[in-house]
């Protein structure tokens, strides 16, 4: 059976994340359905790189696909866009090796914030508008602390239990930059615990508020 890796934007704003629910629309659900319709084989795999949180969305997300078909990447990739709604789209595909794992091969996972510093009337599904003034300087001072490999159980979600899976991870970097009236920042780690990169981001904003003190953010 062809092992296909693809590669996938998508904007997440109707979406429950990425991976498949009961009763929710998901980014791999509608791929999912895709698949079935093009090749018309119900016994395939789909795994992505990872999973993202509802309304999140990806610049390229990678998945491989274990389908048996005839069908040429290329050709693949054009039928499952001509299935898919507007707002998930197949960049790419190419055939690999089976020693290839969407998950298991990922280098590293990247996360980009907007922030807005005024009211905007385009693109609010993909930026957080900030109503007070934030500093980039204490946010970067409170970005510091938080580059390496540690404990990031507090910026995790309630209910992730260290017992259950490690709370360590490798943030290899944070980077805020300006462009604009934006504030851009960007978390790139091994992998990241359910809500930490949404959490991280919360604390930087507060501290840029004024509200933390940057050597108490990490």
């Amino acid at each position: 059976m062809p092992r296909f890796k693809l590669t996938i934007e998508y904007a997440g704003t109707r979406y429950s994340g990425w991976q498949i629910q009961k009763n929710a629309r998901t980014v791999q659900g509608e791929i999912d359905r895709g698949v079935r319709t093009v090749t018309g084989r119900n016994d395939f795999e789909l795994y992505g790189s990872g999973r993202t949180d509802a309304g999140v969305h990806a610049l390229a997300q990678v998945a491989h696909l274990d389908v048996s078909t005839t069908l040429p990447a290329d050709t693949l990739v054009r039928r499952l866009n001509d299935e898919l709604p507007a707002d998930i789209n197949i960049l790419s595909a190419e055939r690999v090796a089976h020693r290839f794992h969407a998950r298991h091969d990922a280098v590293a996972r990247r996360y980009l914030y907007q922030l807005a510093r005024r009211r905007t009337a385009f693109a609010k599904h993909y930026v957080w508008c900030i109503k007070e003034p934030i500093d980039v300087g204490r946010m970067r001072a409170a970005a510091r602390p938080l580059v390496g490999m540690q404990d990031f159980q507090s910026f995790a979600a309630g209910d992730e239990d260290a017992s259950d899976r490690s709370t360590l991870v490798l943030v290899d970097r944070v980077d805020i930059a300006e462009s604009g009236d934006l504030v851009l920042v960007a978390i790139e780690g091994s992998h990241f615990l359910w809500k930490m990169v949404r959490r991280i981001v919360g604390v930087l904003v507060e501290t840029g508020r004024g509200g933390l003190d940057p050597a108490a953010a990490g």
